[in-house]
């Protein structure tokens, strides 16, 4: 075995515990908070990024934080689709789900993708727990429409989140895995998209932060035409407008709405990272970087206003007064 150098291998240590000493101020802000990650795109097909996800994810738990993953499976259900003849068709970047296709959505969800990352999560060794919407009542839903009213079948727009079975996976110490198919009034199982139920689990949990996976580096001002107009920093109010002009492609039309409304349901922060990089999320939540497309208030970013607001906590606790 090949010995390396005295300074070489005093570099190499120095430059590790560099990264940890960097990642120290962060992992004791979000110590004891709750981290909702939407899981999807390539980052659930790579065999190499599906285990680095699961590892990281881990990690997180073991330092304190409290992530939550809900995960859709697009590209699972596409392939299970077109295996049994089934054509898959999108209005508004909601896959329209007829009863055929429901039933590979939970074929897809809840015996492929749920159980498998599940397992990758308890291999990198953190206790985790698989979730349907359905359990417990956790994603109440009514039937949803496209843009125009269109009828998209069985796709359920999320009309209330009972948290109260993943509060208790969480205060147990698990880590949930959430399948994102929900059930309406009248117990009918929908399909229910998977960007905008982890906006509003983050919301209703009163998550920290909430982290949505893409294909994408971030939100582009001109996606497909400048390649150089990827925005870092980005307002609600400059969301909402481009949701309004119809300025996004339609794939990026969920998550961008699952983000406003977490935002708007009080989550201080939020995130749009390229899931194709390896450690994303760690880099994102635990070095002073930051990567993808941050979502601000307006003026001051969310990072911002969450470190305001954590000193005068800090403050009131000092001067005997309380947080």
């Amino acid at each position: 075995m090949a010995v390396q150098p005295h300074d070489q291998r005093s570099a190499v240590a120095q430059e590790k515990a560099a990264v940890l000493r960097e990642a120290l101020p962060w992992i004791t802000r979000f110590h004891g908070q709750t981290v909702v990650i939407k899981y999807g795109g390539n980052a659930m097909v790579d065999e190499e990024l599906k285990r680095s996800f699961a590892a990281d994810v881990a990690l997180l738990h073991f330092v304190g934080l409290r992530p939550v993953i809900v995960h859709g499976g697009g590209p699972q259900i596409g392939q299970l689709a077109a295996q049994m003849g089934l054509t898959s068709r999108f209005v508004g970047g909601l896959r329209v789900t007829d009863a055929a296709m429901m039933d590979v959505v939970r074929m897809a969800l809840l015996g492929q993708v749920n159980p498998e990352v599940v397992g990758l999560v308890q291999d990198a060794g953190a206790p985790s727990v698989g979730v349907a919407g359905t359990d417990a009542g956790l994603l109440q839903v009514r039937p949803a429409v496209g843009p125009e009213g269109e009828d998209l079948g069985f796709v359920g727009e999320v009309e209330h989140v009972d948290t109260s079975y993943l509060t208790e996976l969480l205060e147990g110490e698990f880590l949930p895995v959430v399948a994102t198919v929900g059930r309406d009034a009248g117990g009918v199982e929908r399909n229910v998209n998977a960007d905008l139920a982890a906006g509003a689990i983050a919301a209703a949990l009163g998550a920290s932060k909430f982290v949505c996976l893409t294909d994408v580096p971030g939100l582009y001002q001109d996606f497909g035409r400048d390649e150089q107009s990827l925005m870092s920093e980005v307002s609600v109010k400059q969301l909402q407008h481009m949701l309004a002009a119809d300025e996004l492609h339609a794939g990026m039309r969920p998550k961008i709405r699952s983000i406003v409304d977490a935002v708007r349901g009080g989550v201080p922060q939020a995130h749009i990272l390229d899931g194709r990089v390896l450690h994303a999320v760690l880099i994102e939540i635990f070095t002073d970087e930051g990567v993808g497309t941050m979502v601000t208030t307006g003026g001051e970013t969310l990072r911002d206003a969450f470190e305001e607001r954590a000193a005068d906590q800090v403050r009131g606790l000092a001067s005997g007064g309380v947080a």
